[in-house]
C-alpha cells in the first residue's frame, strides 16, 4: 500500500481500493453533491428526516476518508438557496443537523488537523445554526489540514451576480478598470475564493445534473456520478471516485 498522508488504525474500509491509488495524481478539491437523503429512507418506509440524519452520519467517514489520502479541500453541499421551497418540518430538521453533528464530531477533526470553513449566506440561516458553525470554525481556525467546507444557502447564480454587482461597484469607484477584468479577477469576487477550483465533483443517487452548484468553478472539473444515495456512499465508493478520476487525461481544452 502506497503511504498517504495519513492512516487511522490497521485495517479501514476501502483499503483495497485505495492501496491502488497513486499518491502523485490526488485531487487537491472534490466537491461533493450529497443527493438522495430522503429516497434513502423512503425506499426503507421511513421518514425523510431520517435519511438526512443518516446522510450526516456519512460527513465524517467521507471527510476521513478524504483526509487519509492527502485531499485538501472538501466541499460538500449541504443546504442550496433553492431548498428553502422544501416543506418546513424538513427544513427546520435540517437547519438543527450542525448543533448534532459539531458537538459530537469536533473534537476528532480537530484532532486530524481539519479546518471548518462555510460558503454560503448567512442572512436567514436560524441563529442557533449560525452559532453551531461558527463555533466550529473558530475551533478549528488554527488547523492545517484537510478543510471541510460546507455550501450551506448557497446557490452559484445568486454567487455570481452578486459577483458581479461588486465588480461594477468596484469599476464605478474606479477601485478597478473594466482592463483589469479576467477570470482570475472575477473569480476573486465569488464566495469560494481564495479555495482552488473542484478538481471533481461527484454527486450521488443517480441524478445527472449540476444543481446550481459551483457553475463558474466547475468549468474543467471532473464529474462522477453514482446511483448509490448518499447514506450508502462508502469510503471505498469515494476512492472509487479517485481511482477513475486518475484513469482520465485533464487536457483543460487542449490536446
Amino acid at each position: 500500500m502506497k503511504p498517504f498522508k495519513k492512516w487511522f488504525g490497521s485495517k479501514t474500509e476501502g483499503d483495497e481500493v485505495a492501496s491502488r491509488l497513486s499518491a502523485d495524481n490526488i485531487p487537491n478539491h472534490v466537491a461533493v453533491i450529497m443527493d438522495g437523503n430522503g429516497r434513502w429512507a423512503q425506499k426503507r418506509s421511513l421518514p425523510r428526516v431520517a435519511g438526512h440524519h443518516s446522510g450526516m452520519k456519512n460527513v465524517k467517514k467521507i471527510t476521513m476518508a478524504a483526509n487519509n489520502i492527502g485531499v485538501q479541500v472538501l466541499t460538500l453541499y449541504a443546504f442550496s438557496t433553492e431548498n428553502w421551497k422544501r416543506p418546513k418540518e424538513e427544513v427546520d430538521y435540517l437547519m438543527k443537523l450542525p448543533l448534532e453533528f459539531f458537538p459530537k464530531e469536533i473534537e476528532e477533526l480537530i484532532a486530524n488537523n481539519v479546518q471548518i470553513r462555510m460558503t454560503g449566506w448567512k442572512e436567514g440561516l436560524p441563529d442557533y445554526t449560525l452559532k453551531a458553525i461558527e463555533d466550529a470554525i473558530d475551533q478549528t481556525k488554527h488547523n492545517t489540514g484537510l478543510i471541510l467546507n460546507f455550501a450551506l444557502n448557497y446557490g452559484s447564480r445568486k454567487e455570481m451576480l452578486s459577483g458581479v454587482q461588486r465588480l461594477v461597484q468596484d469599476a464605478k469607484d474606479h477601485k478597478i478598470s473594466p482592463e483589469q477584468i479576467d477570470e482570475a479577477l472575477f473569480s476573486k469576487y465569488l464566495l469560494t475564493d481564495p479555495l482552488p477550483d473542484p478538481d471533481l465533483l461527484i454527486r450521488t443517487s443517480g441524478e445527472l445534473r449540476i444543481s446550481n452548484f459551483m457553475l463558474w468553478q466547475l468549468a474543467y472539473s471532473e464529474l462522477w456520478f453514482t446511483e448509490l444515495c448518499w447514506p450508502e456512499f462508502t469510503q471505498e465508493h469515494f476512492y472509487e471516485a479517485i481511482l477513475e478520476y486518475q484513469r482520465r487525461a485533464r487536457r483543460y481544452g487542449g490536446l
